[in-house]
C-alpha cells in the first residue's frame, strides 16, 4: 500500500501515545517477554513511523521487559534454492565463493518488515549469530535469548524460540496472520520424528575465516499456519484488538505451540 492510501484511510495520525494505550488494551504488560510479527503499513499513517512502534513497545515492557523479533536474512541461503526470484544457474556457483559473511552486526534483513529492521539497529538491542534465520532482542532476558543459536537448529528448543517458550513468552501478531507466526516453527520441531529438508549453505566465519558451510535442518512449511492458528482460536483464549488501524492478536507462546504440536501431528500429511 503506498503513502497516499495509507493517509486515506487514516482518520487522525497514529502517535506514539496512541500505540502504548492501543497495546495496553490488547493486554501487553510491564515486564512482559514479547515476540512481534508486524506491519508497519496496516496501522495506518503512523507519525513516527516504526520509530514511534519501537519505542511504544519499549515504554510498555518496561526495564524489566524484553521484546523479541525476527531477522532473518534470506539472502544468506544457498542460491540454488532461491525462487523469488531466481538466478541463472551459472550465477550459482560465483554467488557461493563470493557472498560476504554472515556478520549480526551488518547483515541486512529480507522480508522482516520496517520495524523490525529499525528495532534491529536500535540501541542496546543484541541478534542471535545465525546467517539464516537470526532473532534480536532488547531487555532483561536479551542476552540469554539470543546467545546461542546452532546453525542446523534454525527454530528448536535450543534456539531464541525455545527460550522464548521456557520463559513463557507472549506472541504479538500486530497486522499480520499466522502465516507470520515463527513460533509455530517451533512445533514443527517437536512433532515426532518431523521431516528432513533439503541441505542448504550459507557464509560464515569460522575460526577467522570465511568459510561456505553447508548444513542440514528439518523441512518447515507455514501454508498451513492460517488453519492452524484458527483451529487454536476454537479452542484457547487469543485477545484481539486494534493497534493504530492493524487487526493485532496476543496469545501465550507456550500455550499456542503446545496446541500446534499435537495439531501438526493429526493434520499435516507427508508423502
Amino acid at each position: 500500500m503506498n503513502e497516499q492510501k495509507i493517509i486515506d484511510n487514516t482518520k487522525t495520525p497514529i502517535t506514539t501515545d496512541r500505540i502504548v494505550n492501543d497495546l495496553l488494551k490488547i493486554g501487553v504488560r510491564k515486564k512482559d517477554t514479547l515476540i512481534v510479527h508486524s506491519s508497519l503499513s496496516s496501522m495506518g499513517w503512523v507519525c513516527g513511523g516504526p520509530q514511534a512502534v519501537v519505542e511504544a513497545l519499549i515504554s510498555v515492557l518496561g526495564k524489566e521487559g524484553t521484546l523479541v523479533m525476527p531477522a532473518h536474512s534470506g539472502d544468506w541461503t544457498d542460491p540454488a534454492g532461491w525462487s523469488n526470484p531466481p538466478v541463472p544457474e551459472e550465477w550459482i556457483p560465483v554467488i557461493k565463493e563470493n557472498m560476504p559473511a554472515f556478520d549480526k552486526d551488518i547483515t541486512y534483513t529480507r522480508g522482516m518488515g520496517r520495524i523490525s529492521d529499525l528495532f534491529l539497529r536500535y540501541p542496546g538491542t543484541i541478534r542471535s549469530n545465525h546467517p539464516v534465520v537470526s532473532f534480536c532482542a532488547r531487555g532483561k532476558h536479551a542476552k540469554s535469548i539470543t546467545e546461542t543459536h546452532p546453525l542446523e537448529d534454525h527454530f528448536g528448543m535450543n534456539t531464541p524460540l525455545g527460550k522464548l517458550y521456557r520463559l513463557g513468552a507472549k506472541v504479538l501478531l500486530l497486522g499480520v496472520g499466522y502465516e507470520s507466526c515463527t513460533s509455530f516453527h517451533l512445533a514443527e520441531t517437536m512433532v515426532e520424528n518431523p521431516e528432513l529438508g533439503e541441505t542448504s549453505g550459507s557464509a560464515v566465519m569460522v575460526d577467522g575465516e570465511r568459510k561456505w558451510v553447508e548444513f542440514k535442518t528439518i523441512k518447515y512449511e507455514s501454508d498451513d499456519f492460517p488453519k492452524l492458528g484458527s483451529a487454536y482460536e476454537k479452542e484457547y483464549k487469543v485477545a484481539k484488538g486494534r493497534v493504530g488501524n492493524a487487526l493485532c492478536r496476543l496469545f501465550d507462546m507456550r500455550t499456542g505451540v503446545d496446541f500446534a504440536t499435537k495439531w501438526l501431528t493429526k493434520n499435516r500429511i507427508h508423502t
